[in-house]
């Protein structure tokens, strides 16, 4: 079935001025509580004094948890197969999954992503405290370097804005920098501007296969970037408008870099891309062959996917740098729809087969792991 568009969800600023909102309804700020009222800030997964096991560890901002921050919760959680149950609050934080923490899960106790929001606002240009700037990877709100990594119901937000600091130049933004192997996103939500999500690996040759499932991502350039083999399914991009730039292009939604070696890349199923810009104001995507990796060979399959009129469908990728020109590299379609989808130059827009499609699937690029089982 092909994904369609729904109505148009808040952008970053006026999600999380929602969500603090939405705080202050669930009990969250400082006031009298109500009489004959039970505050279950931790939903249906136990409390403190009902603690569904050892490794089970709860976060509340006001103290109704074992921590307060997530980033304690996390310090705690030494070893492999901690769950963090988390109560509804902003966690204005950086965070930090080491590779030794393995199979953590972070779950948002409400159900609902906009209830649960880790953010922070360090760009890449950003001064560190004793000297230099942070970089890409630095700017990071959250970061997870561990194996067999899930979060279900958060949001990952990194809430830097151009507009504020037009005198930094990196304006690369992170809000989630993901590099394990079988970790695993149901029902998140991932903001920002530039460089929003990095789905990448550890290192050059080190396989991670990464799962999204029903998330949301919303940005303006580059914004799902890196070389991890990942695959969207049922996810919902959506392209920003931006008032620094007078025309188009606005920027790309995806900039995967893909190793030469690596049989597979980037998959984008039974999704939608829409958008807050004008018509044709957004390219799909666009290689990024770092000066890490000169032989990278970026890999994007798009299937199954509802593209809105803000992709520019006459010329949906383009080139970062001219050296490596996107035809060279592993960009492929099926049978998507929507105004962006429309192919009215093939060479700009190359389709798989029907044989070819066979091999791009989610069973396909996340082999044994079966993170839906």
């Amino acid at each position: 079935m092909h994904a369609q568009p729904d109505h148009s969800p808040l952008s970053r600023r006026g999600f999380l001025a929602a969500s603090a909102a939405a705080g202050t309804l669930l009990g969250l700020a400082p006031g009298p509580a109500r009489a004959g009222t039970r505050p279950r800030p931790f939903g249906r997964y136990g409390s403190p004094a009902a603690r569904r096991d050892p490794r089970t560890l709860y976060v509340h901002p006001a103290g109704a948890g074992d921590f307060t921050t997530v980033r304690d919760a996390v310090a705690a959680a030494s070893g492999s197969g901690y769950t963090l149950v988390i109560a509804p609050g902003i966690y204005r934080q950086t965070v930090a999954v080491d590779p030794g923490r393995t199979s953590m899960t972070w779950i948002g106790a409400s159900e609902n992503p906009g209830d649960v929001v880790i953010v922070y606002d360090n760009a890449a240009g950003t001064p560190k405290p004793g000297g230099g700037t942070h970089g890409t990877t630095g700017s990071a709100t959250t970061t997870v370097q561990a194996d067999g990594f899930t979060a279900r119901w958060i949001t990952f937000a990194n809430d830097w804005l151009r507009a504020d600091h037009p005198d930094v130049t990196g304006t690369q933004a992170v809000a989630l920098k993901v590099q394990g192997d079988r970790s695993a996103f149901h029902h998140c939500r991932f903001l920002g501007h530039q460089d929003t999500l990095y789905a990448d690996s550890m290192a050059l040759g080190t396989v991670a296969r990464q799962y999204f499932s029903h998330c949301y991502a919303e940005g303006d350039v580059d914004f799902v970037f890196g070389r991890a083999t990942a695959v969207f399914d049922r996810c919902h991009f959506r392209t920003l408008s931006r008032t620094d730039l007078a025309g188009a292009t606005y920027g790309f939604v995806f900039a995967p870099s893909t190793a030469g070696a690596s049989p597979l890349g980037y998959l984008v199923t039974r999704s939608r891309v829409s958008s807050e810009a004008p018509d044709g104001y957004y390219k799909l995507a666009r290689p990024w062959v770092p000066s890490s990796d000169p032989t990278a060979r970026p890999m994007l399959t798009v299937r199954d996917t509802w593209l809105g009129p803000g992709i520019d469908a006459v010329a949906p990728y383009t080139n970062m740098r001219d050296a490596h020109p996107w035809q060279s590299m592993r960009f492929a379609e099926y049978r998507n729809t929507g105004p962006g989808a429309v192919v009215s130059v093939p060479e700009n827009r190359p389709q798989l087969s029907v044989s070819q499609a066979a091999s791009h699937t989610r069973a396909r690029y996340l082999g044994d792991w079966r993170p839906c089982a």
